[in-house]
């Protein structure tokens, strides 16, 4: 099955936006009289008991944990989601053990790269129905437009690319493993001293008059 790999959209301009503080980060400091209106009814973290390390970290620079974004996301996003119903669960789970086998006893250059073809033709579907779906994500509300480096569009485009990059490595692996063995690069050789042209005369050795 021949693949064809190409990246996806990166249809929108980007900006270098300013850095943002993070939860991690070292380097930020609040002055002692700073105080903070809290943006979420359970926007307390500044109470240790029942908070756990990460919270506790981010609490110092008043900043909501990944954890935090996450649950208020949820709760807000219940009556969306009653009336949006989404598949639960993982999507199915690929049965390696047949790929694994073949790839223990595959001897030859030619042998791993069928297996790995085969890998390969059967995970492109999901990988480029993700790589579909975190474009048009990176799209939502036209967001792609004059999208700032590091915002969440161009995060997610970037995503959408890296995503079937995976394809894109694997198949150049494969390849340039071939290329080692069908084809070759010569092995420059030095040449002999048989091959190599007369020395021209030394000077001063003209013929006797």
């Amino acid at each position: 099955m021949a693949r064809h790999i190409t990246g996806a959209p990166t249809d929108f301009h980007y900006q270098q936006a300013p850095s943002t503080p993070s939860a991690s980060s070292p380097t930020h400091t609040c002055p002692e009289d700073f105080r903070i209106t809290s943006r979420n009814p359970d926007f307390d973290l500044y109470d240790n008991v029942g908070r756990d390390a990460d919270q506790i970290h981010a609490a110092r620079y008043h900043l909501a944990t990944r954890d935090d974004l996450k649950r208020w996301a949820r709760r807000d996003a219940q009556p969306f989601r009653a009336a949006h119903p989404l598949p639960d669960g993982p999507w199915p789970d690929p049965d390696l053990g047949p790929y694994l086998d073949a790839l223990s006893a595959a001897q030859t250059p030619a042998e791993i790269d069928a297996v790995t073809d085969h890998v390969l033709d059967a995970a492109e579907p999901a990988l480029r129905a993700l790589s579909d779906y975190l474009a048009a994500a990176a799209r939502w509300k036209r967001e792609n437009r004059d999208a700032a480096k590091g915002s969440p569009s161009h995060l997610l485009m970037t995503a959408a690319s890296r995503t079937l990059s995976v394809l894109a490595l694997a198949d150049e692996a494969g390849t340039n493993r071939l290329r080692a063995a069908y084809d070759p690069a010569p092995t420059p050789t030095t040449p002999t001293a048989a091959g190599l042209p007369p020395s021209p005369p030394s000077p001063g050795a003209g013929p006797r008059r």
